[in-house]
């Protein structure tokens, strides 16, 4: 009798025991889930974080990276602002206001600059902006932002003129003279290099020029100069509004201007992504 007893208290313990032991996986479990940050990105960029999340910069400041490829711009943004995605590496400060301003209760935050790649022109055809003849088509992106940043940069040429008080959402019909006549075909703007064997001039970002097999500063007729002008091009890092504080995410930030994760960077891409390590202030202040 008092064996049947000490056996079931043993197996009633053991019981206990297991369960006690289940219950901490699962919070363990729940806890590693949590603690995993979640970055969509696409293109380079997402390649440049998948790098980071294995390397040993990131496991230093106890940071769980995961990536999730989302290659359109304004869905990556969409799934960041519904928490699908934690913060998003992909796009300028341009395009992030852009976005913002088009989605009222769904804006981002910014939480640190990573660099500027310099959009540039390109053509099979004419060798130099002054070759371009009269009434020429010049491809463009059909994004609100990056349309924008490529009108820019064509006034910067000096193809265009655009109205004084042209900004991020500005388009075509901003145009104030257009010496040239030339004729605007709008683009999906991931297509650009595909894009150069059927329009003569076609503005490429650095991201699609590099997968494409471009190199913006060898390559390209005009490209835009890191200075002044050009921050509104800055790329950041963007997250919901609501986790703008996140301590963790604004890790992030520190781990991407790691001394080793840009020397990493400037190898594989050829210095074409040049660092701005900036407070935000700077992307602020017009």
């Amino acid at each position: 009798m008092e064996m049947r007893k000490g056996k079931k208290i043993f197996f009633t313990a053991l019981l206990a025991l297991s369960l006690v032991l289940l219950v901490g996986c699962g919070k363990s479990a729940s806890a590693a889930k949590s603690n995993t940050i979640t970055i969509g990105s696409q293109g380079s960029d997402l390649n440049i974080w998948e790098h980071i999340a294995k390397s040993s910069q990131a496991k230093k400041l106890g940071l769980n990276i995961k990536t999730k490829e989302i290659t359109d711009g304004a869905q990556l943004n969409t799934a960041t602002s519904s928490g699908q995605v934690d913060v998003n590496a992909f796009q300028s400060w341009s395009y992030y206001e852009a976005y913002n301003k088009q989605n009222p209760k769904g804006k981002l935050s910014a939480l640190g600059t990573t660099y500027l790649e310099p959009l540039g022109i390109y053509s099979k055809k004419y060798k130099s902006i002054e070759e371009i003849p009269d009434g020429t088509t010049v491809a463009i992106a059909n994004n609100p932002a990056n349309t924008s940043r490529d009108l820019l940069l064509l006034q910067k040429a000096g193809l265009i003129t655009l109205k004084k008080n042209f900004n991020a959402l500005g388009n075509t019909k901003d145009i104030t003279s257009n010496p040239k006549n030339l004729k605007f075909k709008e683009i999906d703007d991931t297509t650009g290099p595909r894009v150069l064997n059927d329009v003569p001039v076609v503005l490429i970002s650095n991201t699609v020029a590099l997968e494409g097999g471009l190199h913006v500063l060898t390559d390209s007729i005009y490209h835009e100069q890191v200075d002044q002008s050009t921050k509104d091009n800055v790329n950041i890092l963007a997250t919901a509004e609501k986790n703008k504080n996140n301590a963790s995410y604004k890790k992030l930030v520190k781990l991407y201007h790691n001394k080793e994760i840009q020397a990493y960077i400037k190898k594989k891409y050829y210095g074409t992504k040049i660092e701005v390590n900036k407070p935000l202030t700077y992307l602020e202040n017009k």
